[in-house]
């Protein structure tokens, strides 16, 4: 029996990895780029979070987000880094339950995949671009390249369109809408938002712990504390990753409020900061040694403090407005800065159309899907890549079924 494989991203190896595991298959893995994941290679800033702790207790979104229950049950964290042990990867996991190579370097990771990629009955061909998939009287014809291949078995992981730069693309959603699946709206998350306020470019490249919340017309959408990055376009690093989900994706008005010290009461501050007027700082350097210089500033300036004005002559109300704008400082937003950009894709392929327990069509039997490609997408923290590789695994062990 032959399984054909599209796509060799996180999902795609794992499923195939999974199905060679019966001698008497040979999987054939088909890689649109010149090799394999280069989206996994980038993530986690290139550290790899590969998996989460608490992936298997929640955190995945779509229609149906309980369609990734089975999967997560049967290959979940535990048995991800037992599988990934066995490959010979050494992980390490963080308090919150991150976990990483040992190394710290996405490199390992794809290293091992790729090294056990090399079985004799696996054959990658890279660079193949699916033009077409039609159903045959027995299995599959891929046509592409120039060439017609003919596989008893599909499973479609081609991944999402988020990460364009990196492979991202339209070609799974595609190919299964062709063989009589639905898709639904796709959508960027895991992504930058786009701020209205110009202070973001000033500030470039500047990093706070925070919290932020995030106001749709004054209702709140969603809130998390962590890490933000301030950028030439808006708002960017972890903690936005995590509520930016649905933000900006509907009229009305969007707002991220910042609490840039979530650890220290408003009166503690006011108090640090009243202390300062016997100083001969100026006003500029109000909140030196305790926000970020550059951000600092900028907070003090947006709040129409000059900079030269000696803290000594600040007012009560002076300071009261600093502290307001360190505890809750408002950026307007505008929309997301688009799948470029984005780490993973919400929305996908309709899941009512599989069975969650096989991750196979019900629409058309020795079809399978796995990955981003369906309407699942979780958290920001290892919550995708364990949905890869759950999905991938679950597609490939059945696959292989006789």
């Amino acid at each position: 029996m032959v399984i054909g494989i599209i796509g060799a991203g996180a999902s795609g190896m794992a499923a195939a990895l999974t199905a060679a595991e019966n001698p008497d298959v040979h999987v054939l893995l088909l890689e649109r780029q010149a090799r394999v994941g280069r989206k996994l290679q980038a993530t986690g800033n290139g550290r790899c979070n590969l998996t989460n702790l608490h992936a298997g207790e929640g955190g995945y979104h779509g229609d149906d987000a309980s369609f990734a229950d089975f999967a997560l049950n049967r290959f979940g964290p535990e048995e991800t880094l037992n599988w990934f042990s066995q490959l010979g990867l050494y992980t390490v996991a963080e308090p919150s339950g991150r976990v990483y190579p040992y190394s710290d370097q996405a490199n390992s990771v794809l290293d091992v995949l790729r090294f056990a990629l090399e079985k004799p009955n696996i054959r990658l061909i890279t660079g193949f671009e699916v033009d077409r998939v039609k159903k045959a009287d027995t299995g599959f014809r891929i046509d592409g390249n120039g060439e017609a291949i003919f596989v008893d078995r599909l499973i479609v992981a081609a991944g999402g369109l988020a990460g364009t730069k990196l492979g991202g693309s339209m070609s799974g959603y595609k190919i299964l809408r062709s063989l009589g699946h639905r898709c639904t709206k796709l959508r960027p998350t895991l992504v930058q938002l786009k701020a209205a306020w110009g202070g973001t470019a000033s500030l470039k490249g500047v990093r706070a712990n925070c919290h932020a919340a995030i106001y749709h017309n004054g209702n709140l959408h969603s809130e998390s504390t962590g890490e933000i990055q301030f950028t030439e376009h808006g708002l960017s690093g972890p903690v936005m990753f995590e509520i930016s989900r649905d933000a900006c994706q509907s009229g009305g008005d969007w707002v991220c409020r910042l609490d840039l010290l979530p650890d220290m009461e408003e009166e503690t501050l006011k108090t640090e900061l009243t202390r300062r007027r016997t100083t001969h700082w100026m006003s500029e350097d109000l909140l030196t040694g305790i926000l970020h210089n550059r951000l600092g500033r900028v907070l003090t300036a947006a709040v129409g403090i000059k900079g030269q004005k000696p803290i000594r002559n600040l007012s009560d109300l002076d300071i009261s407005t600093v502290c307001g704008a360190v505890k809750g400082f408002e950026v307007p937003l505008t929309e997301p800065l688009g799948m470029d950009s984005a780490q993973v894709t919400a929305g996908g392929i309709v899941t009512a159309e599989f069975d969650p327990e096989t991750m196979e069509s019900r629409r058309v039997p020795g079809l399978y899907a796995c990955g981003e490609v369906l309407d699942i997408d979780g958290d920001c923290g290892g919550y995708n890549l364990q949905w890869a590789w759950s999905s991938g695994r679950l597609a490939g062990e059945h696959a292989r079924e006789e």
